[in-house]
């Protein structure tokens, strides 16, 4: 049985990508986004719950969080759990409603957040070269035991190599887009 698993080199390739979106999604851009609330949870019912799962979020105005709280007893949570989030918003509450106004971001500010997002795309690359290893690895241990010839183990290694090339690529495309948004270019 080989070792060498190319579905399972690029989805984990993959994997590391999407991971790298969700990271972004949560990085303030002056817009609002319902993703921007995806950090913060909420402790309501002596447990700490995701607060999509205790209020609806929604994006009413391109500069503004609507947070529709299902029960009345957890509007004060939400809101202290929102205020502490270290988000930089103030909701206004509003009976069961919490508006959360998007203010603009400092040119400081959107400096941080770009480099915080070259950070994590650097971490996603890193992880498609931990991919890229285990796979260059696994072909080695393949050929070593005779489970495939040396030329197709080279010919897989390119294969592993251009993967590799694209999914780092498309993450310097994904975080590139996000830094120009960030920084409003």
């Amino acid at each position: 049985m080989a070792a060498y698993d190319k579905a399972d080199i690029e989805r984990r390739m993959h994997g590391a990508v999407e991971s790298l979106r969700h990271d972004l999604g949560g990085l303030r851009t002056g817009r609002a986004t319902t993703t921007l609330l995806d950090p913060v949870s909420v402790e309501v019912y002596g447990a700490h719950m995701p607060i999509n799962q205790v209020a609806t979020v929604t994006a009413p105005e391109p500069r503004l969080i609507s947070v529709q709280v299902w029960d009345k007893s957890n509007v004060g949570p939400v809101e202290k759990a929102i205020r502490s989030a270290g988000l930089g918003l103030n909701p206004i509450t509003d009976g069961q409603t919490l508006r959360l106004p998007i203010p603009d971001l400092t040119e400081e500010r959107r400096k941080e957040l770009a480099k915080l997002a070259g950070q994590y795309a650097e971490k996603a690359k890193i992880a498609v070269r931990n991919v890229r290893r285990d796979g260059m690895d696994s072909l080695k241990i393949d050929e070593k035991k005779g489970v495939i010839s040396e030329d197709e183990r080279k010919r897989l290694e390119t294969e592993v190599q251009k993967a590799t090339d694209s999914t780092i690529a498309d993450i310097d495309t994904t975080a590139s887009g996000k830094e120009k948004e960030i920084l409003g270019k």
